[in-house]
């Protein structure tokens, strides 16, 4: 037979439910978890919203993505990343969230430049798979800095003076496309 009293020992099944039979270990995985979560998307992990057509096809207007902080520790950006570029000073007072996704097609100290409509890297044809539309674009060769890259989107059908690109500083580059 049971008692009233042991009736009253069990939780209430809502209760376990919700917080577990132990509520302090439940509130201590919770405290870690949104620490995790805060450290990770703070200063690791920035989401972002793409905003524009000019990474079309690879990436569509208004999806959400995250940019890897942590890429370059250990190596520099290489040809064919997909990165974040910020807009302003990195210690600038102008919006700081402001940010480009762009590829790198042009590393430091090379010429880039566009004929017929396709990339020359040092006056070589740089193969781009991921380039589906084609274009006209123009222009004459521009040398990167030895701290500098060359950055344009997807999307080339777009007119050359509509589409932002150019050269962009090593500390304006925030990191990687991590997804």
């Amino acid at each position: 037979m049971q008692s009233a009293n042991d009736h009253s020992v069990r939780p209430h099944w809502l209760r376990v439910l919700i917080i577990g039979r132990r509520p302090k270990a439940t509130l201590a995985r919770i405290v870690v978890l949104v620490a995790t979560c805060f450290v990770t998307f703070k200063f690791i992990l920035l989401p972002i919203r793409i905003e524009g057509v000019s990474m079309l096809p690879t990436y569509h207007d208004r999806q959400i993505n995250c940019v890897n902080r942590l890429a370059y520790l250990r190596h520099e950006p290489q040809r064919g990343d997909i990165v974040s570029v910020r807009l302003s000073d990195p210690g600038g007072i102008a919006n700081p969230s402001v940010m480009f996704m762009k590829r790198i097609i042009g590393l430091p100290g090379e010429t880039v430049s566009f004929r017929s409509g396709r990339a020359f890297i040092n006056g070589q044809p740089l193969d781009e798979p991921y380039v589906k539309f084609s274009c006209d674009w123009e222009k004459e060769p521009v040398q990167c800095s030895p701290t500098q890259y060359y950055v344009v989107g997807d999307n080339r059908s777009m007119a050359f003076n509509f589409h932002t690109q150019g050269r962009a500083e090593r500390d304006r580059i925030i990191g990687k496309l991590f997804l």
